[in-house]
């Protein structure tokens, strides 16, 4: 129960926030339009916003970044 307790009340930032604000607004938009779809992306976004994750998975995309070894090594030659 203390990770859930920890996910839910850490970790908050600018777009989570926004996410949040987002979802809200949607939600009462559907709500006031009867619109089932609207309804649908404002339960995404805030499921994305009180779970802490995003579309890609709490890593974000991470794309490893790679060492060139031989970046130290470059020749530069004048072309007149």
């Amino acid at each position: 129960m203390n990770t859930i307790k920890q996910r839910l009340l850490t970790n908050w930032h600018w777009m989570r926030i926004l996410r949040l604000a987002l979802a809200v607004w949607l939600l009462v938009t559907a709500v006031e339009t009867s619109d089932m779809a609207t309804g649908l992306f404002s339960v995404f976004f805030l499921y994305t916003a009180i779970a802490g994750v995003g579309c890609c998975g709490p890593r974000g995309c991470y794309t490893p970044m790679t060492e060139n070894e031989d970046s130290s090594d470059i020749n530069y030659e004048e072309i007149k």
